[in-house]
């Protein structure tokens, strides 16, 4: 069972994000943004972010696992990051879990204290080694080993907030349209 819920899925600041975007000189795999907003995506994106709409998460999901395995950090979000972009987050993560292990997403923080963390740890090292034992007995699903623990978290305010503060900034955001936002 994850560790992750809507109470502790850990968010990114705008400004944060908008420091990590402009501090990167090329695209690299230390950060993905993923933008599930639908049919409300027209009117401006955050420069370099990926378009999955949430309705097509499902089809997606295989093809953001495989491409996003050696990312270090994924931003979810969507126009308020109140649903879509949370839900879509703790998908991700349950996915990615499922396929690669619990230690394939960096901890939430908070989560617990030090002896719920060591019984957690004591459960999952017990988990592990019945999977070997049945993996040996030719039995169960092999996992495969991600190469890191990906940090995945949401963007406070979602695209809402980040187009206040640099929706005409072309470094940051594309194909902003102001008019669309101003009384979203």
């Amino acid at each position: 069972m994850s560790r992750f819920t809507i109470a502790n899925l850990p968010r990114m600041e705008v400004t944060a994000l908008s420091q990590e975007l402009l501090a990167l000189k090329s695209p690299d795999n230390s950060l993905a943004v993923i933008d599930v907003r639908d049919g409300d995506h027209i009117g401006g994106h955050i420069r370099g972010s990926r378009w999955v709409p949430s309705h097509q998460l499902d089809e997606w999901m295989p093809t953001l696992l495989r491409q996003l395995e050696n990312t270090k950090t994924v931003v979810f979000h969507c126009a308020l990051s109140k649903q879509r972009g949370p839900s879509a987050a703790l998908r991700y993560i349950r996915e990615r879990e499922a396929k690669f292990g619990e230690d394939s997403v960096a901890a939430p923080e908070g989560t617990g204290t030090p002896g719920q963390q060591a019984s957690a740890a004591a459960a999952a090292a017990a988990a592990q080694s019945e999977e070997n034992h049945e993996q040996a007995q030719g039995h169960g699903t092999e996992k495969e080993t991600a190469p890191v623990a990906q940090k995945v978290c949401v963007l406070r305010g979602g695209f809402q907030k980040w187009q206040e503060s640099h929706g005409p900034d072309e470094r940051l955001t594309e194909a902003y349209v102001k008019d669309l936002w101003e009384d979203y």
